[in-house]
């Protein structure tokens, strides 16, 4: 993933830009399927929590899938398109004041009780990694992007950040057994660390 690359046998292929993965991951094991590795496991940007269709929306897939139908598929957005807006997404701004926020969430999943969250220390294995604060910035410079800003705000961090962070904090055995989440745990990081 991050060498944007695929290697067959000895023969290896760069990748055209823009290069993106997604994966699903079902909530149910399954046979032959198995937990990626941790450090696999940060390298993806986000993890969205997708939940079942709504009936509706159920009837419309049953619908779909009733008959077959030719594909009459049509690009939406060129490529070009895509690297032009990624490059205003990099060019959005982000105040020092932005850039410390976002520093105290993350060193907070590592060292709660320097953030006067020490009820959270027995629950957190491991924080966030250092690619938890580079994607936090550039999931809130999407997100002002997307809502048409040129400057990032503290609710871009608030509203992304869950879907940024929930993958990267690793809760301990006492936490399981407490049945506390990561999520949860991001949720008291947010109401705890004050905003800029």
């Amino acid at each position: 993933m991050q060498e944007r690359q695929v290697t067959l046998g000895e023969e290896t292929f760069p990748l055209d830009a823009p290069f993106l993965v997604l994966a699903t991951q079902n909530p149910i094991e399954q046979e032959g399927t198995y937990p990626l590795p941790e450090a696999q496991v940060d390298r993806f940007m986000l993890k969205v929590l997708i939940d079942y269709p709504q009936r509706e929306e159920e009837r419309a897939i049953l619908n779909r899938h009733a008959v077959v139908h030719d594909l009459d598929i049509k690009p939406v957005i060129s490529t070009e398109q895509i690297l032009r807006a990624r490059a205003s997404v990099a060019s959005i701004y982000a105040d020092e004041k932005i850039e410390n926020y976002i520093l105290d969430i993350v060193f907070a999943t590592r060292q709660p009780e320097g953030y006067g969250l020490e009820k959270l220390r027995d629950y957190i294995a491991y924080g966030a990694s250092p690619r938890a604060t580079l994607y936090l910035m550039q999931a809130a410079k999407c997100h002002a992007f997307l809502r048409h800003r040129g400057f990032v705000i503290p609710d871009d961090i608030k509203e992304i950040g869950p879907d940024v962070l929930r993958h990267r904090i690793t809760v301990t055995y006492e936490a399981e057994a407490e049945e506390i989440t990561s999520e949860q745990i991001i949720q008291e990081i947010f109401n705890h660390i004050e905003v800029p």
